[in-house]
């Protein structure tokens, strides 16, 4: 039962985890490619998809759409993982309490940081209103924090310092 788990919590960590990484990393850039296409001095007010970046502000609304509903579907990572855990029985284990404590703090980021602010620049670009770069580059910092916090958890998984089950 073991084996299955394990193979349903990684294969869960690669289907959901792995396009929330990617789609969150691709929108702030792909965010900057919208306002880049309105023509300087355009005014606040024009729309961007005259101004030739209608496909980018559909890629923009792809990536925040594909962030939201693999983030859902995320859930099903940690609740395989606790119940792999327990049938290996390392829930006390130091590297899983640091993962858990991890992986908690990245879907925080992710819920209170990432996909809010993806929503209020769509909605900027798709309203009309103007975008200031460094709420790209504030989106891009969140989005870097939140890859780097799987990262780790991803390399503890593996390496999984002072283990005894045999890593």
């Amino acid at each position: 039962m073991t084996k299955i788990l394990l193979s349903l919590h990684v294969l869960a960590a690669i289907i959901a985890v792995g396009p929330v990484t990617v789609a969150a990393s691709m929108f702030p850039p792909a965010a900057r490619r919208v306002v880049a296409a309105v023509p300087a001095g355009a005014g606040a007010g024009t729309d961007p998809a005259a101004a030739g970046g209608a496909g980018d502000v559909g890629t923009v609304r792809l990536l925040h759409r594909i962030c939201r509903v693999y983030a859902g579907l995320g859930i099903a990572v940690p609740v395989l993982g606790f119940a792999t855990a327990a049938a290996m029985g390392v829930l006390g284990d130091a590297w899983l309490i640091t993962s858990i404590a991890l992986t908690a703090a990245a879907a925080g980021i992710l819920i209170a940081f990432v996909l809010p602010r993806q929503e209020e620049l769509l909605e900027q670009l798709t309203g009309r209103e103007p975008v200031e770069h460094a709420r790209t580059a504030r989106l891009a910092m969140f989005t870097g924090l939140f890859n780097l916090l799987w990262a780790t958890v991803t390399v503890l998984m593996i390496v999984r310092p002072g283990s005894t089950t045999g890593a």
